[in-house]
């Protein structure tokens, strides 16, 4: 298991997470013994947004005896009243639900403390400044959280979260179907096949959002990595065609600031399907040339998604890392001293470009690369 640094948090997570929604559909030692096998692959992360006992009950037997060793994303704001998963900002009843994940948990921690759910605007308006944001901060000033999160499917409220100087990671629905759709404060808009009928391309919001939180070190780990299990069924798929899990996977993987793609399981061998992106070939993460060719393809050609497809480089230029750096630096009136340094570190730059194109016969989506080398070594000045 590969692991990378959570941006500012300094975490260091797996690619491969855990998401927990799904626990409680089994009986509790089935879903304790299929964290523990996650576990055993390398997983660390977890997240918790349910509020119902038995999955919160299921994650602290799973973690017992070896705590220290996961990073937990526990939310504050969902509660469970009446017998029913209720989102709410009222600090009496946030307070409640969250003394009882950390009983639950068995723990008087939790990693990565979650602003819950924000996807209207009017609810981030409510919610920062105010009592609830007040009391999360007073959660992490005790050292009862270790870090502010906060999750949406928005990618405005994203942008609104990565730039508060408050919020250090994110957690964001990241797959191929939902980048080409427009900011929504509704998410069931983004399972709505008549939504994405005249779509064409990754939106520029969500190509803003990913590119200011690497700019901004505001980590982001993936919810919905496969839209639900949609984009792995041909008939569902908005595409109309099937991706692999690793496929779907990779996608995330190589977005700005992605840390961890957390994927559901109800069984090991969806665990052993999402963790064998650790020892897959490049033709197996080759989600591009399949969508390129996806009778629905909605990807609009010229735009780099990173997806290193372009590979192999007769210079041996990592032609994604080296476009990934050229989009940050534009973002600004000047290149920052810490992308140079980034960028010079690499052992082959962009003024190394032979200028032979093959990158580009094989890029699924007809990105000039040779253009765009020229373009960077101007930018970066060699």
């Amino acid at each position: 298991m590969q692991y990378r640094r959570l941006g500012q948090t300094g975490l260091m997570v797996s690619e491969i997470g855990f998401g927990g929604e799904w626990l409680e559909r089994h009986p509790e030692e089935e879903s304790v013994e299929l964290l523990r096998y996650a576990h055993n692959h390398g997983i660390n992360i977890v997240d918790c947004w349910m509020p119902d006992p038995k999955s919160r009950d299921i994650i602290g037997k799973a973690m017992e005896g070896c705590r220290q060793e996961w990073i937990v994303q526990g939310h504050i704001g969902s509660t469970y009243q009446n017998g029913q998963y209720t989102r709410t900002r009222d600090v009496a009843q946030c307070r409640i639900a969250f003394e009882d994940l950390l009983k639950r948990l068995r723990t008087d921690y939790i990693d990565l403390g979650m602003i819950h759910y924000v996807d209207r605007e009017e609810d981030w308006e409510k919610s920062v400044p105010g009592d609830y944001l007040d009391y999360v901060k007073e959660l992490k000033d005790q050292g009862i959280i270790r870090h502010i999160g906060l999750s949406t499917h928005n990618p405005v409220i994203a942008k609104k979260a990565a730039e508060s100087c408050f919020v250090e990671m994110i957690l964001f629905s990241v797959n191929p179907a939902f980048d080409l759709m427009p900011p929504t404060d509704e998410i069931e808009n983004y399972f709505a096949a008549q939504y994405a009928d005249h779509l064409n391309g990754v939106d520029p919001v969500r190509v803003e959002m990913y590119k200011l939180c690497e700019q901004l070190d505001v980590g982001i780990t993936c919810m919905k990595p496969y839209a639900g299990s949609r984009l792995l069924d041909a008939k569902r798929s908005p595409f109309g065609v099937a991706l692999t899990p690793v496929q779907c996977i990779h996608y995330c993987l190589t977005k700005p600031a992605v840390a961890s793609a957390l994927c559901g399981y109800d069984t090991k061998e969806q665990v052993d399907a999402a963790v064998a992106y650790e020892t897959a070939t490049d033709a197996d993460k080759d989600y591009a040339s399949v969508l390129a060719e996806a009778p629905m393809h909605r990807f609009a050609g010229g735009e780099c998604t990173y997806c290193g497809h372009c590979k192999p480089c007769p210079a041996d230029i990592d032609i994604a890392m080296v476009n990934k750096l050229y989009d940050l630096a534009i973002m600004q009136p000047e290149v920052p001293a810490s992308l140079r340094e980034h960028y010079l570190s690499l052992p082959h730059h962009a003024d190394e470009c032979i200028g032979c194109r093959g990158c580009e016969s094989r890029c699924p989506f007809s990105v000039s690369v040779a253009k765009r080398m020229e373009k960077t070594a101007v930018l970066f000045g060699c």
